[in-house]
């Protein structure tokens, strides 16, 4: 855990789904001892995301913020609502009054709808918090995550950095860089077994809390 000098509060997002934002959110709510919000919940396997981010951060569960929506199937948030009967109200998306260190995660990439006339990166516009996008390394993630990069710079959304989620690519990190010009925050490795002492050990290791204050500057 870090000593606080500043509230960090942005968003997760993501290149894809099944990307890693849920193990990101978990990496950095425990470094940072932050609450955290993922408003939109579509598919309830064994667990919600908020649970499992609960389970490896052990941070205080008041820091895990209920959701506003959990749908029960695994698709897209607009179609997840409609076939729950439960459309999303943009009202209800109201970020939280939080004055702390605050991470909240998307739902799904960038341009999946919410409503059948309102995209999630129609959302992260109006919660006008930074955002750092995770990628995978690995095939594929330099097409993705250049289009994800210029979605977001076109609609003026400030994006903080990247963080890239896999086995490490020896070309990507330095190809996606060169192209966007947006900072590595960090390449986080594959984990077969993830546990509070790994993400600990990593946090020191990728010097997380220097480079947090340094694009927080």
């Amino acid at each position: 855990m870090i000593k606080k000098v500043k509230n960090f509060k942005f968003i997760i997002c993501g290149t894809d789904t099944d990307i890693g934002k849920t193990l990101i959110s978990s990496f950095l709510v425990r470094g940072l001892n932050a609450f955290y919000w993922k408003p939109i919940q579509s598919g309830i396997g064994t667990e919600t995301d908020s649970e499992l981010v609960y389970k490896l951060s052990k941070v205080n569960p008041k820091n895990i913020l209920k959701e506003a929506y959990i749908f029960n199937d695994p698709v897209s948030p607009h179609w997840a609502a409609e076939i729950d009967q439960n459309l999303i109200n943009r009202k209800e998306l109201n970020v939280p009054k939080v004055n702390d260190h605050f991470i909240l995660e998307t739902a799904g990439g960038l341009m999946v709808p919410l409503t059948r006339n309102y995209l999630q990166i129609d959302q992260i516009k109006q919660w006008d918090l930074p955002v750092i996008i995770v990628c995978r390394s690995s095939l594929g993630t330099l097409n993705h995550t250049l289009l994800s990069i210029e979605a977001l710079q076109k609609r003026n959304i400030k994006i903080l950095g990247l963080i890239i989620n896999g086995k490490k690519h020896l070309d990507n990190p330095r190809t996606l860089q060169e192209f966007s010009r947006i900072p590595i925050i960090a390449e986080f490795p594959y984990l077969e077994n993830i546990n509070v002492n790994q993400l600990d050990i990593l946090w020191e290791k990728l010097k997380m809390k220097e480079k947090l204050n340094l694009i927080f500057k």
